[in-house]
């Protein structure tokens, strides 16, 4: 027991410059990790500007993080691609926050669309107005809307909403056509140019 209490320590002191680096990564990962947890209750705006002073700071000392300085650095970039859509779930209550609630979230509409419609796999509905079924089935999971929040809906915005979704679907049968046969529907198109 005592020799190898005397090899541990032996192997703790040889190795102890190794641990800076990981200590010094390990506490700013769990500081993110404790500013995007926000158990105070902030808003997005100061959650925000909490990561950004953490980002900034990681980002003028991650030459202490020693030999992890390349994960810190990559930490950083995929940080900035995703800072646009980081904070909106501080906002919107109920928005999923991580990609695995978000996941879920997908999987339930998927789920309650198999069970209404009788089918075993979704339907492609789900590609054509899919952004408006989840925002509705995220929307009524949270809220329950009556006829007097849904006449107060803004006339124009539904009716660009509805072009929109038309526009979409258009263009799926479009390519449908395309990949059903191909050679008449480039002759069709000659046509029509012609």
């Amino acid at each position: 027991m005592i020799k190898l209490k005397q090899i541990l320590n032996k192997g703790l002191e040889q190795t102890a410059s190794l641990f800076t680096p990981i200590t010094v990564a390990y506490h700013w990962v769990h500081q993110a990790a404790e500013i995007l947890d926000n158990e105070t209750g902030l808003d997005a705006i100061e959650v925000k500007r909490s990561f950004q002073t953490l980002i900034d700071l990681m980002s003028h000392k991650k030459y202490e993080a020693g030999t992890l300085e390349p994960g810190i650095s990559h930490f950083l970039k995929i940080t900035r691609s995703y800072w646009s859509g980081l904070f909106h779930c501080y906002d919107v209550q109920g928005l999923p926050r991580t990609n695995n609630d978000l996941e879920q979230a997908f999987g339930v509409l998927r789920h309650h669309q198999r069970r209404c419609t009788g089918r075993q796999v979704a339907s492609s509905s789900v590609v054509i107005r899919g952004t408006v079924q989840l925002a509705s089935a995220i929307a009524t999971a949270i809220h329950s809307f009556t006829s007097q929040d849904l006449a107060q809906v803004c006339v124009q915005t539904w009716q660009q909403l509805h072009s929109d979704l038309r526009q979409h679907q258009l263009t799926r049968i479009e390519q449908l056509r395309f990949r059903r046969n191909p050679q008449a529907y480039l002759t069709t198109l000659e046509k029509l140019l012609v």
